[in-house]
């Protein structure tokens, strides 16, 4: 299974593909959608999707893992996030991806084993279990990949056949 993971952003979308079979992983490709700044949102919003397109295109995963929307402080970044994540989630339906969501606290715990853990430990753990020489640059790709990691150690585990 190859697994597109998404942190959605309209400036930067970070992207990271994951392949996972029986357990072990192996990464694909990562990387980052960046909108130029200046442009007007509709516009950026756009290139989003054709970017966007053109991955799945080019790597046809199986299925897309993007995190929920998590507001900090600035409300008004949140929105423009918002949007471009609504235009991700547009862009995947359309082109017959399954999509899974997943908070900030699943990622961390699915790929560090704590739902609390700092940004570093994540990175290192992602490094660790793709046998990487470096964490994946930039910071959003590296963000993309761990949500990819997420979805692969979630959709095996044995606690969803007990549903």
């Amino acid at each position: 299974m190859i697994i597109l993971g998404i942190d959605p952003g309209y400036a930067i979308v970070g992207f990271g593909l994951v392949e996972s079979v029986q357990g072990k992983f192996r990464m694909v490709a990562c990387g980052a959608i960046n909108t130029p700044a200046g442009v007007r949102l509709p516009a950026r919003l756009r290139q989003i999707a054709t970017d966007l397109e053109d991955l799945i295109g080019q790597f046809h995963p199986d299925v897309m893992a993007i995190e929920e929307l998590f507001f900090n402080h600035n409300v008004t970044t949140g929105i423009g996030v918002a949007q471009a994540r609504g235009v991700i989630l547009m862009t995947a339906e359309k082109m017959g991806l399954p999509i899974c969501e997943y908070n900030p606290s699943q990622v961390k715990q699915a790929v560090a084993g704590y739902g609390k853990a700092e940004k570093r430990q994540v990175m290192d753990m992602t490094k660790r279990l793709l046998n990487l020489n470096a964490v994946p640059k930039p910071d959003d790709a590296a963000d993309a990949v761990a949500i990819a990691l997420c979805h692969a150690r979630s959709s095996t585990s044995l606690l969803k056949n007990l549903r």
